[in-house]
């Protein structure tokens, strides 16, 4: 029986890259994001349950830059995971499969770094 030559992977060459395909990886990984950006925030509360020194830690790390773009970071995870969860319950049902997809794609994207930014716009004020 001869092998046939043909890809193991033929999707690889079939399929292109395109928003929608980019918006969910990204939601897979906004998910991920805050599970460990949600842990962080359950170790700031218990800090501040434990006493001034453990807050104090807390507080220094969330303060510094690199805190702080933790905090932007798991601000833009949770608002974009948010609109993509809208679009998935959009297409659920059953309606914008059609070019509107892409922009669906495209708003979710804007929109997380949008809401972000007007976001940290007003806690910096």
């Amino acid at each position: 029986m001869a092998e046939p030559n043909r890809p193991l992977s033929p999707h690889l060459q079939i399929y292109k890259f395109e928003i929608t395909m980019a918006m969910s990886i990204v939601h897979r990984i906004t998910g991920t994001g805050l599970y460990f950006g949600t842990a962080l925030l359950a170790w700031w509360f218990a800090a501040a349950a434990i006493g001034d020194g453990a807050f104090d830690l807390a507080q220094g790390f969330f303060n510094h830059w690199i805190g702080r773009l933790v905090l932007i970071g798991y601000t833009w995870a949770l608002f974009h995971h948010m609109l993509g969860g809208l679009r998935h319950f959009v297409w659920d049902m059953g309606k914008g499969y059609g070019p509107e997809r892409y922009t669906y794609g495209w708003l979710t994207l804007v929109g997380g770094v949008v809401l972000t930014a007007l976001l940290w716009l007003l806690v910096l004020i």
